[in-house]
């Protein structure tokens, strides 16, 4: 399981959206597939994002878990959560060279 603390002055939630801040699912998305990629034992990039499905908003100042599992040789299933709940859950297929 890896962490990743979305900082509380996230340029991204900079009006998105005004007195209600949250995490762009692009973000997101982009910030899982980063830390997987440091922790994971096959190269994760380049990738295709097979399926990526957002449950709840994640605001700025939110630690999330992320749990992901190689289902393959070239394929990643994650789920992020916060508090609890997840957020985010998905599945990338890596391409090698």
């Amino acid at each position: 399981m890896l962490e990743h603390l979305v900082p509380v002055q996230h340029s991204a939630a900079d009006g998105h959206f005004p007195g209600n801040p949250i995490i762009p699912g692009a973000v997101l998305l982009s910030d899982t597939l980063s830390a997987i990629a440091q922790s994971a034992t096959i190269r994760i990039a380049p990738c295709h994002i097979k399926s990526a499905k957002f449950f709840h908003p994640v605001r700025p100042g939110d630690r999330v878990l992320i749990e992901f599992t190689q289902i393959s040789t070239d394929a990643i299933r994650f789920t992020c959560a916060v508090d609890g709940k997840t957020v985010l859950a998905g599945q990338v297929k890596c391409e090698y060279p």
